[in-house]
């Protein structure tokens, strides 16, 4: 689509605040060498908090202008397009249907972890804290591993809300998944639902912790007391 006058706006505003050395930088720490999981992303340099206060000061976009930031190859172009969506989904209720279609329609660009986790949680998991949860098995059985991940981090709304029964059955569907980057989201969503109920926790962890993928257990077990820490991961509990 032609540029807009609040999307050149937004542009001219990105290219000021281009940081090279920062944007070098974040090229390696999210993995956008070749066959890597970010293969070919793009940054510019920003900071997220540089990018909360773009999205804020652009919140009025249309839909359409918020899906060509979204199609963006630039990180942080696609990151604005999604803060835009959580800050308008916090604050009119009435948009929240339309705001949780769209971001479903499009998880296809949401196709970085942290894109994934300051987005999900907020639209997706807020959205269905009262309704069916149908559509977080079919994600979490996607071929999409940024899918994958979608469905354990929208929990952490229901987590916060004490609901832990879908995490957990999410958990069970995606242990044995062989992509790190949901085995690191399984061992922080088990490590969440313990600062709730420990138990609950420990149930699950008890069960499957012989078969988890070692990284999502340190990450399950990262605050428990040493000795018990080192039980788990020698296989002794």
């Amino acid at each position: 689509m032609p540029l807009t006058p609040d999307l050149r706006s937004l542009r001219e505003e990105l290219e000021r605040l281009t940081d090279n050395k920062k944007a070098s930088f974040l090229q390696r720490f999210f993995k956008t060498g070749k066959g890597e999981y970010g293969e070919g992303d793009i940054f510019v340099g920003l900071t997220v908090p540089q990018s909360r206060i773009l999205a804020v000061k652009y919140k009025d976009l249309s839909f359409l202008e918020i899906l060509e930031l979204l199609k963006s190859k630039i990180h942080e172009e696609r990151l604005i397009a999604l803060l835009i969506l959580v800050h308008r989904f916090e604050k009119n209720p009435e948009e929240q249907r339309k705001i949780y279609n769209f971001y479903l329609k499009n998880t296809k660009y949401v196709n970085n972890w942290d894109l994934v986790d300051l987005s999900s949680h907020h639209i997706i998991g807020e959205y269905l804290l009262d309704k069916p949860k149908d559509i977080l098995f079919e994600l979490a059985r996607s071929k999409n591993f940024w899918e994958r991940r979608i469905s354990l981090i929208s929990t952490f709304a229901f987590i916060r809300d004490g609901k832990l029964d879908i995490s957990l059955e999410l958990a069970e569907i995606l242990v044995d998944d062989k992509h790190d980057l949901i085995q690191k989201a399984l061992g922080w969503m088990l490590r969440e639902i313990g600062k709730k109920d420990l138990e609950t926790e420990e149930t699950f962890l008890k069960k499957y912790y012989k078969q988890m993928v070692r990284t999502a257990l340190r990450y399950a077990i990262e605050k428990f007391p040493e000795e018990k820490r080192l039980k788990y991961l020698r296989g002794k509990i």
